[in-house]
């Protein structure tokens, strides 16, 4: 079997950022319009903190009747644990669009391939750097940007607690979760700026 030449080495990691800016974010929904799979899987993917293992294992069954407040209880893929998502009106609304466009039987996963086959990670995240480049995003993206979009915007745009934060991403410090979300040296920044004694 080859090896992923951009794959890190052992006990390194490749960092992604999430997207900062909302005009970032409305720009690739306006390019992902005409296409349900695609727009569902980024509506999906920044409107809760799943993985993109675990946004594959979503079946039609799990959520064809689901609707804004309704719960999607997942098995994680990474840490075995059972997880519950409320889905809000952009993800439920994203859910349906896709059911709508193409016949999906109960048990297979909404996230296919053109050849009718599962996505896989490495496919999201090539298609998230695809989605970057085309907006011409500069920085390092992937599929976990989808995950931390969300963390990002739950801080700086609603003011979700850190210790909320923390139980959301299943992480054992603050630090950890700042540093996850990127946010960690802008919070900082703007804690010095904000005392002038």
């Amino acid at each position: 079997m080859s090896k992923n030449p951009n794959h890190p080495k052992k006990n390194s990691s490749i960092k992604v950022e999430p997207i900062r800016e909302l005009r970032d974010i409305r720009s690739i929904k306006k390019i992902l319009d005409d296409n349900p799979r695609n727009l569902c899987l980024f509506v999906l993917g920044i409107n809760t903190n799943l993985r993109a293992s675990d946004l594959l294992q979503i079946t039609a069954g799990q959520v064809r009747h689901c609707q804004a407040g309704d719960e999607l209880t997942l098995k994680e893929k990474k840490t075995g644990k059972q997880r519950r998502i409320t889905l809000n009106k952009s993800a439920s609304t994203a859910i349906q669009q896709l059911l709508a466009s193409v016949p999906i039987a109960n048990n297979d996963p909404i996230f296919f391939s053109q050849r009718g086959q599962a996505l896989t990670v490495p496919s999201i995240n090539r298609l998230v750097k695809s989605w970057c480049a085309t907006i011409n995003l500069k920085g390092n993206y992937g599929s976990h940007t989808l995950r931390k979009t969300f963390g990002y915007h739950q801080r700086i745009q609603l003011n979700t607690s850190i210790a909320e934060l923390m139980v959301m991403f299943n992480h054992s410090s603050q630090k950890q979760t700042l540093d996850y979300l990127c946010i960690q040296p802008e919070e900082i920044r703007e804690a010095y700026m904000k005392l002038e004694l």
